[in-house]
């Protein structure tokens, strides 16, 4: 019978993706491992290999179609000795009950229009559902909005993502079929009465639609730009971030000028040509630093979840790169056992093909915390939002020469000013000014990072 080649699930939480090019046609023999297709999701574009052989008997989804969702038929193929009749019964509107024929490859090296942030998975709440594990429901972020606005219950919902992840078209379907709603929810006061819970949403306060938006301007003064996949969950995660996670800030001014001067003796040291030639960017240096200052402070090296908090044993660093419509976090592993050269090196190279979006999903999905660093372009000190399911951010501001009082005297010295953004779930306020001290610590003596 006809073997369905399904929308693959590229990350743990993508629902739909773009088809953005085939690279077989209609009639093409194919065998195990053969590309098929090139599929875009928020970072990247990936290379979908076929599991199985046959022949294309039909392509159901044209390439450059967008927002198609995981589980959804894009092509058929034919077995051998069947012939296009075998297609007459074939429902290409539903996702069939066999799994998807077809496995991600390598990022591809085609030419990709659109990448920050593969929203990371977030912590299921806990209730009983028939998708979820030992009573959990399995529900992506906007799913759970979608719901919560909806008043509907999680819990009979099925799913039809990865695991039997509930994604946004099972939300829509439910509520187009009038499943019931969940009550609302309540918790009672010490005299026994029953006041509506507060849910923390920020769908409580409604939005000003398109129309009221496009209202205040006069028409011809602007141009729309449709939302590419990687804004859309951009702002999906940061309102989810903001909304959700309690943040506060802490701010440390940190000399450089023995940083500074180590890197100079140790780029000195760098011989040029060769194959371990190197040079250690300040960047490479931060990073060293707040992998250090987690490796002291292991409490801060931490994630919240519902079942509890997650303590890392690694310090596993994401560094944000900024590329055309949004940034990527590529993540430095274990990197308070790497070397400087080592760091630099390997942020060369991640931040490289970050720019081309060439990266994989294992290369910017994890970490424990994040730097942002806006130095090199003169911002002096900024705050920034945390990134789930990261406990903590630093933002790096540039370094600059200050007057500075030691002791009765005033002189110069290189300054960087360092904000701390913390999950106060996680990281309390003592806590949070340990690990920044920690970090200040290894900047201002940099050769305490190599003992």
């Amino acid at each position: 019978m006809p073997i369905p080649i399904l929308m693959p699930a590229l990350s743990p939480t993508m629902e739909d993706g773009k088809l953005a090019k085939w690279m077989v046609k209609e009639g093409d023999t194919v065998a195990p491992g053969d590309v098929l297709a090139e599929i875009e999701t928020d970072k990247a574009t990936m290379e979908v290999e076929a599991i199985d052989e046959g022949i294309v008997g039909k392509i159901l989804i044209d390439e450059g179609t967008e927002h198609v969702a995981v589980n959804k038929p894009i092509a058929v193929l034919l077995e051998e000795g069947e012939d296009e009749s075998a297609l007459k019964d074939f429902d290409g509107g539903g996702a069939p009950p066999a799994a998807a024929p077809v496995t991600p490859a390598a990022p591809s090296q085609a030419e990709t229009p659109q990448p920050s942030p593969e929203p990371t998975p977030q912590p299921a709440a806990q209730t009983s559902g028939s998708n979820g594990q030992a009573g959990r429901v399995i529900a992506s972020p906007l799913a759970r909005r979608l719901a919560r606005d909806g008043n509907l219950d999680l819990s009979g919902v099925k799913g039809s993502g990865p695991n039997g992840r509930i994604v946004k078209l099972d939300v829509e379907a439910a509520l187009k079929g009038g499943q019931a709603a969940a009550p609302a929810p309540a918790e009672a006061t010490a005299a026994g009465q029953v006041v509506p819970a507060h849910t923390g949403s920020a769908a409580a306060i409604p939005a000003m639609a398109d129309e009221e938006i496009l209202g205040l301007y006069e028409p011809g003064t602007y141009e729309v730009v449709p939302h590419d996949n990687m804004r859309r969950i951009i702002a999906e995660r940061l309102t989810m971030a903001k909304s959700t996670i309690p943040h506060f800030y802490l701010s440390v001014d940190c000399k450089l000028d023995a940083l500074l001067a180590a890197r100079q003796r140790l780029n000195a040291m760098s011989v040029e040509g060769s194959p371990s030639a190197f040079k250690i960017s300040v960047n490479d240096m931060i990073i060293k630093a707040m992998a250090m200052a987690l490796q002291k402070v292991p409490n801060a090296n931490a994630t919240w979840t519902e079942q509890g908090v997650l303590r890392h044993r690694s310090s596993d660093i994401g560094v944000a790169v900024s590329i055309d419509g949004g940034l990527f976090t590529p993540v430095i592993r274990h990197s308070e056992v790497k070397s400087l050269s080592e760091i630099s090196n390997e942020m060369k190279d991640l931040a490289g093909r970050a720019r081309n979006r060439r990266l994989a999903p294992h290369e910017y999905q994890g970490g424990t915390t994040s730097i942002s660093n806006l130095g090199m372009m003169g911002i002096k000190a900024f705050d920034a939002v945390i990134n789930p399911p990261h406990s903590s951010i630093l933002a790096v501001g540039a370094g600059e020469k200050r007057p500075v009082i030691k002791g009765d005297a005033i002189e110069i010295a290189t300054i960087m000013s360092c904000t701390l953004s913390c999950d106060h779930r996680v990281i309390d306020g003592v806590l949070g000014a340990e690990l920044i001290d920690a970090f200040k610590g290894f900047i201002e003596e940099p050769v305490t990072m190599l003992v």
